[in-house]
């Protein structure tokens, strides 16, 4: 329903993310009260707007593209796609009213099954050795890559998010209760392929990467065993692969509300600025990576070493790490029993782990 994608020039970033978090839809339409489109705004916008230091505080109009290309007829669209592969195909009428959009790829099938086969050659790496003692008492009994979100373990939900790209070969580095996890994806009727990886001792979020030598020879993808992200992995890729980055970083928008007022001053206790309750966005860690082979090799044999300070060591080495910004509303995380709850809810599994 075309409303659905309406939004007027007065929301906000955060708003208009929210509406197409809402509605599972990847774009929408800014109109004025006479339904003349005056731009559009998709999760690219989003990151483009982000990484220019943008506030979700901020006005729609601030991020929305403000001249986007536009059709006349289905029969126009139909020329265009001929040429060129558009996320959506806006048709306005000769007084500029929006009156139709046609996608590339229905918005119902954003969240289908399988998507492509784009990460078919892509392996995928899973940090499951950790001990999760912020999800006790759950892990005095099980791994937390075993803790059940619903009728799946968080690890076989991971897995399925990157299988919909075709991703079948993924590594397991474990340590904790390693012998339970080997047992049940052994048991497991599954369509990709377990390697697993044994630390002697844990060795950190980053550490056990040295065991892969030899063994991982192209880009991969590292996840913590902790964390979903309803995201386009492929786009994910293709812009680690287009940006030449060593490493990229997903990282999640967050907008932290102040409750305070907020003075600023100059060395003489002059007040230059007032800020009542502002609020601060920001990018977070998610613990999901895109990382090329080659990093593996700066990582010493059985070092402790967290994820983050093989990055900055990338960096002191003049390499490019870089960053793909999601929404906060893709990023799902059960590191805490709180967070873990809220996944079940968002995944509509409410009271059924």
């Amino acid at each position: 329903m075309l409303e659905h994608y309406k939004i007027d020039s007065q929301y906000s970033v955060k708003e208009a993310l929210q509406r197409m978090d809402d509605y599972g839809i990847p774009v929408v339409f800014i109109v004025d009260e006479k339904d003349v489109l005056e731009g559009i705004f998709t999760l690219g916008d989003m990151r483009q707007f982000i990484l220019r230091n943008g506030a979700l505080s901020s006005c729609i109009t601030e991020a929305m593209n403000p001249q986007p290309i536009v059709f006349s007829s289905v029969e126009e669209v139909n020329e265009a796609r001929k040429r060129q592969r558009m996320l959506v195909y806006p048709i306005i009428s000769p007084q500029g009213r929006l009156t139709h959009a046609i996608f590339e790829r229905e918005p119902q099938s954003y969240n289908n099954a399988h998507i492509n086969n784009s990460l078919e050659d892509i392996p995928l790496v899973i940090m499951a050795g950790g001990q999760g003692t912020r999800l006790y008492p759950y892990t005095k009994v099980l791994p937390k890559a075993l803790i059940p979100i619903g009728d799946l373990t968080i690890t076989e939900r991971i897995i399925n998010n990157f299988a919909k790209y075709g991703c079948k070969d993924v590594y397991l580095i474990l340590n904790y209760k390693a012998s339970m996890i080997k047992a049940y994806f052994n048991e497991l009727d599954k369509d990709y392929n377990i390697h697993y990886i044994d630390e002697d001792r844990f060795l950190g979020t980053g550490g056990g990467l040295e065991l892969l030598k030899g063994l991982i020879k192209g880009t991969f993808i590292l996840s913590n065993c902790d964390v979903l992200i309803n995201e386009d992995m492929e786009c994910i890729y293709k812009t680690h692969i287009e940006k030449k980055n060593k490493i990229t970083f997903v990282c999640a928008i967050k907008n932290l509300p102040i409750s305070y007022g907020i003075i600023q001053s100059d060395e003489n206790g002059k007040i230059i600025d007032l800020k009542e309750k502002p609020e601060f966005s920001f990018l977070t860690n998610t613990g999901v990576y895109v990382i090329d082979p080659d990093v593996i090799e700066q990582i010493s044999r059985d070092e402790y070493i967290d994820f983050p300070d093989i990055a900055k060591r990338c960096m002191e080495n003049g390499d490019t790490v870089g960053v793909f910004p999601v929404p906060e509303q893709a990023w799902l995380d059960m590191g805490k029993i709180s967070e873990m709850e809220n996944m079940a809810e968002r995944l509509k599994l409410k009271g059924e782990f």
